[in-house]
Formats: structure tokens, sequence, C-alpha cells
């Protein structure tokens, strides 16, 4: 078990949505401090006062930065060490509404991720984790990762490769010589500003948006945020390296079992 109480924290994606929503969860569960990460200056300045406010003061702070830019990321950890001295969590959750700009959309979604992964584990948490014992990395993929989705092919493929790189940097091997556990959560249809703007525009042409519109009628009731924290605090704490897992419905999260190839198979 990894408890969260007295570690510190890092959100991509922090000042909304589903990053937010982990955020909260995170100080609710006795989190020492977070770094929240965005591109809106203004939101993000304004939610980490919000957080200070409910939760204590110096709890929270905001950095502006581009998870695509490697040098803006760095300095994002940089931050988090200079003001709280450590760093055991990092959530790799920053995303990107718009398939039509694929190339952004993998720089992102995926990019991001991988950069923020590597900082992460052979940088930070093994040089700055608050008990020189390890950290925990959560990659917040999608269930379009896991099943494809035809509206959004950019965004799967983006998310599916965010899978596997859980899966192979959180391996049995790796997690054995560095106590970092890697971790991959799909949320499930979520009430987030990425849900409200599925404008045509937003998609690759006319014929993927109406998929997107006509399959919309089957997309279950959208779970708040607050359910999505909840869940990634139960696999910060109890999952196992290299495991992804579902968040939906506001349900527990639950493991997806995916094929894996024996050590001694070639």
């Amino acid at each position: 078990m990894f408890d969260i109480s007295g570690k510190i924290g890092l959100i991509t994606g922090g000042s909304k949505g589903i990053g937010l929503g982990i955020a909260k969860a995170f100080l609710e569960s006795g989190l020492r401090g977070v770094l929240i990460l965005a591109r809106n200056e203004e939101i993000g300045v304004r939610v980490a006062g919000e957080l200070n406010r409910e939760f204590g003061e110096g709890k929270a702070i905001f950095i502006k930065a581009d998870v695509s830019d490697k040098n803006q990321f760095d300095d994002a950890f940089k931050k988090t060490v200079d003001v709280f001295k450590n760093i055991d969590i990092v959530v790799n959750n920053a995303t990107e509404v718009s398939d039509a700009d694929w190339e952004r959309s993998i720089a992102v979604h995926l990019i991001g991720t991988i950069t923020g992964t590597m900082l992460a584990y052979e940088q930070y948490i093994p040089k700055y984790s608050s008990d020189q014992n390890g950290g925990v990395i959560i990659n917040i993929s999608s269930e379009a990762g896991l099943y494809g989705f035809p509206a959004t092919p950019i965004y799967s493929a983006a998310k599916s490769g965010i899978n596997e790189l859980t899966r192979s940097l959180g391996s049995d091997y790796h997690y054995k010589r560095t106590k970092i556990k890697v971790i991959a959560v799909c949320p499930g249809y979520t009430d987030t500003d990425a849900t409200s703007v599925m404008k045509e525009q937003n998609f690759i042409g006319r014929a993927y948006f109406e998929f997107c519109t006509n399959s919309s009628q089957f997309f279950p009731s959208a779970q708040p945020t607050s359910a999505v924290g909840k869940a990634v605090v139960e696999v910060v704490s109890g999952g196992r390296s290299g495991s992804v897992w579902i968040a939906e419905r506001s349900e527990p999260p639950y493991e997806v079992k995916l094929l894996e190839k024996k050590q001694n198979e070639t």
C-alpha cells in the first residue's frame, strides 16, 4: 500500500476537469502539497488560491506550462522541488480536445505523457521522494485507448500508446529496481470541458463528427470529476505497477485484464 498522506504531487491539466478532481481528492486524503500545471494562467492562479483557502495556505501552487515543451515541463518539476523539497506522485492528465490537429493531439497526449513519465521516473522521484522509497506515476488514459472509438482515431491511438507505455515501464522488472509504480487509469464518460466542446471543427471531418453525435445517445450519464479523483486515490494506494484501470459510472475502479506475454516466451 502507498500512503498519500504527507506526500507531494504534480498534476498536469490540474486547473480544471479531471485534473482538479484528482487534486482535491489527493488533498482530502492528506497530501502535503500539490503543483498544478496548465496553460491558462488566469484559471490556474485562481484555482490554486481556491485550493489553499479550502485545504490550507501553501497546499497548492500553480505554474503555467505546456507539456509538449520539455523545458517548460522540466521547470514545473524544478518548481515543485524548490517549493516543497520533495516529489512523490506525478499525474499525467493534460488533454487536447481536437483530433483535427492530430500533431498537437499526439504532442499533448502521448509525447507529453512520455515526457512527464520519464522526467519523474528517471530524474525527480528517485532523487526527491519523501522517504527515498519510490513513488507513483499515474497516466490518465481513456476507454478509447482500450476499445478504440471511430470518431476520434488520433485520440484513441495516443491513449493506447499511454497504456502500453504504462505496462512496459510498470513491469515487474522495472518496479523491482526502482520501487516506482506506473499505473494507467481510463476514465469513462466524465463531465468535463473536453466532453462539452464536441464541435465539428474538433473532428477530422464531418463523418467523424456524425459518428460521435449518433453514438452519444448510447453514452452513460456523465460521472462527476470527483468520482475519478476518488478512483485515482484508490489506485494510487493499492494498484500494482503496470496495471490499467477503468473508472466509470462513479463506481469503484477495476483493473483491466490485458494480454500478457510470459518472460520465457520468444
